[in-house]
């Protein structure tokens, strides 16, 4: 909610410090194109802890991923002068990604993530590892990277494998610019373009840069962001819905709200009072209204959209927990028994089982916030009494809004498939060494999906309420409410008949996923 998130200027000129705290904010500002930096006391600290780890190598320890093979082949021992093309084969063996790539914003994000944990040093990977994607993401270099392929447990590996394979001069990539204005070329050739050089793996370096939890918390993470600015900009929607359909801000009342006080449900009651304050339409038909109470797509508003702001304020909290955390393995942290040593730590914080609960929460949520406001939509095309048939300007010579609520009915059906939990499944990998894993990749592609189609039926319910508010001319609104629909009139401006609905629906939804109606 814009109560507890600060959304930063997208416009200005950013620079995030390795060094400092990051939430959801801040993975998106560097995912919209923020530099990044690195403080020169973390590179000290990456270049003593790598010095630490080669003394523990020099001793021929056994450590998991450093000079064994890999998940079910753990067991088998590499020889040293072997160790580094270890590393290269690991990375071109696991960029077995497939289908659509990422977008830009989200490889930006998955880089981010995985450098700011490098970063940390409780990897064991050399300064030039940091560097090197702190340069990439300055230099506005994005690897290709298919966003299908991770089961995520043992990381989101196959995705991060693109991306460190334009790291060592291989794989694809691009210089990143304005959508659809950049060119897909061999990553030596890109690399190249930037001034950037192309590292070669030292021992451990490759499976630091593919373990993790990077790509569903980039991906998820995004998507969360802009199910967040849905949810609320649903509210002002959803009253300017109210408006068109002449209903009563009656069950808005704080009293009721104080009886049940769950988070959401008080600021989506609160943000409702005050949308809806001094508006003429209101006034026009308050004394005289038979009516007692509104159906629920209105009336409920605060419980259900509430509860949906609550379930997205969970999953927030818990990846931008994530976000904070170290999800690399075997880890590298200090040593309870040697002077100045280290000891290396197989666990399992790769596994993104928390991130997986969460996107398919979110989603699941957001499946309910769209079927509501399709609610809202049928109300509009159907109570005769308020408002013409299907909104339509000249009934039975214009259809008006009755296509459009099909298209948002099929958004809904879309949605309800979606949101089955991707959490729900897993499948054994790996010789049954890996065997449960999370999904979480899959939970948050299907989040992006159901963000798509959310905006898509908001968008259609706020064209819906701008042409049932306007019927009601000459009386206007509350002022927040009129300003909204100014906005939106900027986007889709208002027709005479009818009109083609399609291109107005998708750029104003653009706009509900991006940005939050009150602060515009």
């Amino acid at each position: 909610m814009s109560s507890e998130h600060d959304h930063h200027n997208h416009d200005e000129e950013l620079t995030v410090s390795l060094g400092g705290d990051i939430d959801l904010d801040v993975l998106e500002d560097v995912a919209l194109g923020a530099e990044v930096s690195v403080p020169a006391a973390m590179l000290k600290n990456i270049a003593e802890r790598r010095a630490r780890l080669e003394k523990l190598l020099d001793s021929g320890k056994t450590m998991y991923g450093i000079n064994t093979g890999f998940g079910h082949l753990a067991s088998c021992k590499i020889s040293r002068e072997n160790l580094k093309a270890l590393q290269v084969n690991l990375i071109r063996s696991h960029a077995c990604g497939v289908g659509e790539p990422m977008s830009p914003e989200e490889v930006r994000a998955l880089m981010f993530a995985r450098v700011y944990e490098l970063a940390r040093g409780f990897s064991g990977v050399r300064p030039v590892v940091v560097e090197t994607l702190v340069a990439m993401l300055n230099k506005n270099v994005i690897p290709y990277i298919p966003r299908k392929g991770s089961v995520g447990a043992s990381g989101d590996l196959a995705p991060s494998a693109h991306m460190a394979l334009v790291m060592i001069g291989e794989g694809m990539a691009c210089i990143g610019g304005d959508e659809g204005d950049y060119e897909w070329k061999a990553g030596a050739e890109i690399m190249k373009e930037a001034g950037i050089a192309p590292i070669e793996l030292a021992e451990k370096e490759g499976l630091a840069l593919i373990n993790g939890t990077q790509a569903m918390k980039a991906v998820g993470g995004l998507a969360l962001q802009a199910a967040m600015n849905l949810a609320v900009n649903s509210i002002t929607i959803g009253a300017m819905t109210a408006e068109a359909l002449k209903g009563t801000p009656v069950a808005f009342d704080k009293r009721i709200h104080d009886l049940k006080p769950h988070e959401g449900q008080k600021f989506t009651a609160e943000m409702l009072r005050d949308l809806l304050t001094d508006s003429e339409i209101r006034k026009s038909h308050a004394e005289n209204d038979d009516r007692v109470q509104d159906p629920y797509c209105l009336r409920c508003m605060p419980q259900a959209v509430g509860a949906v702001l609550d379930a997205l304020s969970n999953s927030m909290e818990t990846f931008e927990t994530e976000l904070q955390s170290v999800t690399d393995n075997p880890l590298i942290v200090d040593s309870e028994d040697v002077e100045d040593g280290v000891d290396v730590l197989s666990g399992g914080n790769f596994h993104g089982q928390p991130l997986s609960f969460a996107a398919d929460f979110a989603g699941i949520a957001l499946t309910a916030l769209g079927n509501m406001s399709e609610r809202r939509i049928s109300q509009m095309v159907s109570n005769f009494k308020i408002l013409p048939p299907f909104l339509a300007r000249n009934p039975g010579l214009e259809s008006g809004f009755m296509i459009a609520h099909v298209t948002a009915a099929a958004l809904c059906n879309e949605n309800k498939v979606l949101s089955h939990p991707a959490s729900a499944d897993s499948v054994p990998t790996s010789a049954n060494q890996e065997d449960f894993v999370s999904m979480g990749m899959n939970a948050a592609n299907k989040l992006v999906e159901i963000v798509k189609n959310t905006a898509r039926i908001l968008a259609i319910e706020a064209l819906a309420a701008a042409e049932g508010m306007e019927y009601h001319r000459p009386l206007k609104s509350s002022r927040q409410l009129e300003k909204a629909l100014s906005f939106i009139r900027e986007i889709a401006p208002a027709v005479k008949g009818d009109d083609v609905f399609s291109t107005k629906i998708e750029n104003l939804s653009m706009y509900l996923a991006d940005f939050e109606l009150d602060e515009l």
